[in-house]
């Protein structure tokens, strides 16, 4: 044998060697370890299972964004029309709204059943709600009038004339004295509560005025149109502001940010915009309503959007990525429109379904 040869029969002999050695050493560190292993599966376990409580709380309440989901409470089935418009009082204690000729009270903390029914207007009221300080209710009609009601007794306090059209909102000024009001006369109006008379007639739009609503601190005040644009008009001046334009559809229905510096709108183009009114430019478009987007609202920290649509749906919306975080479905018709409890915590619904809900 060649002494070639016999060096790589040595060398082989040595790497069988070495790895039989090298087997033979993990065989029993894993044998001495095994107990350990066994450990560790068990923290494994451990971490898993709490990993399956964190999802089930990231499902409840969504941890990320601290945005409480939502589930239906209660069923308010005594309207005998659909119900068009629905608020909270200040104090959270009582719901209202506009149901055909009438104005309904529920006490949600007292009662299940209807505790006041206020009757005076002729036609359809199209919105109803309360004073900043919860003594006085507000509503607006078809009959072209705004009425004062007081919310204890129920008693009509005021009735305000000069719209010669479909009065469709009238509200509050957050300091409770002038009133705000819109119509399908194309004119914004503002009225002092306690005579009751017209201080400002503001014009602008070229169509039907659908919605108005003050700013936070009462020192603007935004409206939606079907000429399709958003006014913000300065309310000591009657001078528009900005006119914003985006909306391919009528826009149904608009609110300002707890900050007063954005507004969301609604249309019957199924979406739902946030503007910056300092800008007049949109910042963000919310989609996935698959039918008219009737009415939206922005939290209490400004963060998300809720919002209600002719497709029978509820939907809350990040504010920042634009993306839908939650459905409520429930409702067996149109959903006219949804609002804020006081603390944040509950939502109020109306629908064509006859219904009013509750849901927290």
């Amino acid at each position: 044998m060649s002494s070639q040869s016999v060096i790589e029969k040595n060398g082989m002999q040595d790497s069988e060697e070495e790895t039989n050695l090298i087997v033979d050493n993990w065989v029993r560190s894993l044998s001495i370890n095994r107990g350990w292993i066994y450990d560790f599966n068990k923290i494994i376990a451990r971490f898993v299972s709490f990993a399956n409580v964190f999802l089930f709380l990231f499902c409840e309440y969504n941890i990320c964004t601290q945005t409480k989901y939502f589930k239906q409470l209660k069923v308010y089935k005594e309207c005998r029309y659909g119900v068009i418009s629905t608020g909270f009082s200040p104090d959270g204690s009582k719901i209202v709204a506009s149901v055909g000729s009438s104005v309904y009270i529920w006490d949600i903390i007292e009662s299940l059943h209807i505790v006041k029914i206020l009757r005076g207007h002729s036609k359809l009221v199209f919105n109803a709600e309360f004073s900043p300080d919860g003594n006085t209710i507000i509503s607006c009609s078809d009959d072209k009038t705004i009425r004062l009601w007081n919310a204890n007794s129920g008693e009509e306090i005021k009735k305000l004339e000069g719209h010669t059209r479909i009065v469709t909102r009238a509200q509050f000024s957050p300091n409770g004295q002038t009133i705000l009001s819109g119509s399908w006369d194309k004119t914004i109006r503002l009225w002092d509560v306690q005579s009751g008379q017209q201080t400002k007639k503001i014009e602008g739009h070229s169509d039907f005025i659908n919605d108005v609503q003050f700013s936070p601190d009462g020192q603007r005040v935004v409206s939606s149109s079907y000429d399709r644009t958003i006014g913000i008009w300065d309310m000591k001046t009657g001078e528009r502001i900005h006119r914003l334009v985006g909306h391919s559809d009528y826009v149904i229905r608009t609110t300002f940010s707890p900050n007063g510096l954005f507004v969301v709108s609604c249309s019957n183009d199924n979406t739902i915009r946030i503007w910056d009114i300092l800008t007049g430019k949109t910042v963000q478009t919310l989609q996935g309503h698959s039918n008219w987007a009737r009415d939206g609202h922005f939290s209490l920290d400004g963060q998300t959007v809720i919002s209600c649509s002719r497709d029978k749906t509820i939907r809350w919306w990040d504010v920042k990525t634009g993306q839908e975080i939650q459905r409520l479905e429930g409702h067996t018709n149109s959903i006219a429109r949804i609002s804020f409890s006081p603390d944040g915590n509950s939502i109020v619904s109306a629908s064509a379904d006859q219904t009013v809900r509750l849901w927290g």
